[in-house]
């Protein structure tokens, strides 16, 4: 079991905690969830919607926990995280398209809140079908360092492709939604 950490000690780093797990600490592993499951499940529901949103996340935690030993460098667990999640959204997709048709099958609306802000829940909801505008290349770019703060080099990584494209599907996606939102009436 992994001891808790005092708090004069710097935490351990994802790939502190990635050689643990390896050792056979499988709290390393509860660790890692915590660490990173927010945002992969925002960024799961930025690039499939809500449904099966749950079982999205355990599919990406559950490849990611069986990948570990493959894992070559520990210190880019967030980045070979990522690029599992985005893996996990692309099958469902896929998925989705050969089953039937994909706007009935995903959810645009954000999960609900208590006592919402009627305005920034039209905004999301703006923001979702904009991005429903877009390409699976473009909005995973756009989901990735917008929405996830992830720098382009990252966004590259995740979903390897050079950075130059990652810049240039940026762009064209920021166009494409900028343009969606004003003819929605956002003034931007």
């Amino acid at each position: 079991m992994v001891q808790p950490v005092p708090l004069t000690e710097k935490p351990l780093s994802d790939g502190d905690l990635v050689r643990q797990c390896r050792r056979g600490h499988s709290d390393s592993f509860r660790l890692l969830y915590r660490r990173h499951q927010h945002k992969v499940r925002s960024t799961l529901f930025q690039l499939c919607g809500s449904s099966f949103l749950d079982d999205l996340v355990q599919e990406t935690f559950l490849r990611a926990w069986k990948g570990l030993p493959k894992l070559r460098s520990p210190e880019y667990f967030k980045t070979w995280l990522y690029r599992i999640a985005w893996n996990v959204a692309s099958d469902k997709r896929r998925e989705f398209a050969k089953t039937a048709d994909l706007q009935s099958k995903l959810d645009p609306k954000p999960p609900s809140s208590p006592a919402p802000d009627l305005m920034d829940l039209h905004y999301r909801d703006l923001v979702q079908r904009g991005l429903e505008e877009l390409s699976f290349e473009h909005r995973s770019v756009l989901v990735l360092h917008d929405l996830e703060d992830l720098p382009q080099k990252q966004v590259a990584q995740v979903l390897g492709i050079p950075v130059g494209t990652v810049k240039s599907r940026l762009f064209h996606a920021r166009a494409t939604v900028r343009q969606y939102l004003e003819k929605q009436g956002v003034t931007l």
